[in-house]
């Protein structure tokens, strides 16, 4: 039997009801799109709730149906039959109505912005880089997200030493936010003649968007220099004076972007500080809820190993939750749906446990 807060399952429901009557009386425009938003957010957990005590009353009555000496042969054997079928349907919205209780994370409904940068290993490093790029790039087509390549600084021989992307869609960050930190790759380089494995690495940072609602950036705070593009800085880069960088003086952020336009310059790198110091501020805000943050899967940490990716062996295993896979090729090109949804499973049950609702 699955532990619920009933108290919490009402109140729900009963925000839900006045928030539907209140929208029916023809609230001010302002109003109701406030109002229509909270009740979408509510309705999938109303309906389960109410789905809930249909099942409970059901269950209920087959059990005193069962409990009474007058009941009928007939109907008993149907009583008995129907019971584990309903057992069964409760026990499910237990569980789905747990995980609609479970506190949001505020981001992760945000659109992401997607960094990946070549680790220790030279140029396979920077292949490897180029690897997970397109790998990230398969999955998002497969979920009907948009991708769109920010900035991107070519390896010497393939690959990236950095590139930066955008991704938009549904839960976009709820589904990227598990894929931060190192990713190690385990094979034998195109360049290695004697057949010898080699282990490099490349880091990934998945930022969630920010809007200028959430995090605001005074003028007085930045400094922003033009500079002269040159050098194998990404694509499209000519020697004109487009370079920006704009430097945040409180934290010391730079960001530096190099392409054509120097107007599309500023406003992209304004979006990567945005999301920068937005990603500062909830890590400083995880950091002081570090009990919770026993809870999240690894800790997010930029410098943590969490994935290795072993060729030779057709290998792919996550260290957070010690999942492997032997589909490497799958994985590489965009088939990332099992292991995403083990990291949120994982990260679900370590939060029903830690908030008492894992019963």
């Amino acid at each position: 039997m699955v532990n619920l807060p009933r108290d919490r399952m009402d109140q729900v429901v009963k925000r839900f009801e006045m928030l539907e009557a209140q929208m029916s009386a023809g609230p001010a425009p302002d109003a109701y799109v406030k109002m229509a938003s909270e009740y979408a957010e509510l309705q999938d957990m109303v309906a389960k709730v109410r789905q809930l005590r249909s099942a409970e009353h059901e269950q209920a009555d087959l059990e005193a149906m069962l409990a009474d000496k007058g009941t009928d042969a007939e109907m008993r054997a149907l009583a008995e039959a129907d019971l584990p079928g309903v057992e069964e349907r409760i026990e499910t919205l237990q569980k789905d109505i747990q995980i609609l209780l479970l506190p949001k994370d505020a981001a992760d409904d945000k659109n992401a912005i997607l960094e990946i940068r070549a680790g220790t290993g030279g140029d396979e490093a920077a292949l490897f880089a180029g690897d997970l790029f397109r790998m990230y790039e398969r999955y998002a087509a497969e979920r009907g997200w948009r991708f769109e390549t920010v900035s991107a600084s070519d390896g010497d021989a393939g690959g990236f030493k950095e590139i930066i992307a955008t991704v938009s869609g549904k839960g976009v960050f709820a589904h990227l936010k598990f894929e931060s930190g190192v990713h190690r790759v385990q094979r034998v380089p195109a360049t290695e003649a004697s057949g010898r494995i080699h282990t490099s690495a490349a880091t990934v940072a998945v930022l969630p968007e920010a809007e200028e609602v959430d995090i605001e950036i005074r003028a007085e705070d930045i400094r922003i220099d033009t500079m002269r593009a040159s050098g194998s800085g990404g694509q499209h880069v000519n020697t004109t004076d487009s370079a920006v960088r704009i430097t945040h003086l409180p934290t010391g952020i730079m960001v530096v972007q190099a392409e054509k336009s120097q107007h599309q310059n500023r406003a992209k790198a304004m979006q990567i500080l945005r999301a920068r110091l937005y990603d500062l501020e909830r890590s400083k805000a995880d950091e002081e809820r570090s009990e919770s943050r026993k809870s999240q899967v690894g800790s997010g940490d930029r410098s943590e190993r969490i994935r290795t990716y072993n060729f030779p062996q057709g290998r792919v295993t996550d260290h957070r939750i010690n999942l492997t896979l032997y589909k490497l090729d799958r994985v590489m090109m965009g088939e990332l749906d099992e292991i995403v949804d083990a990291l949120i499973a994982d990260y679900q049950s370590k939060l029903l446990a830690d908030i008492g609702l894992d019963g």
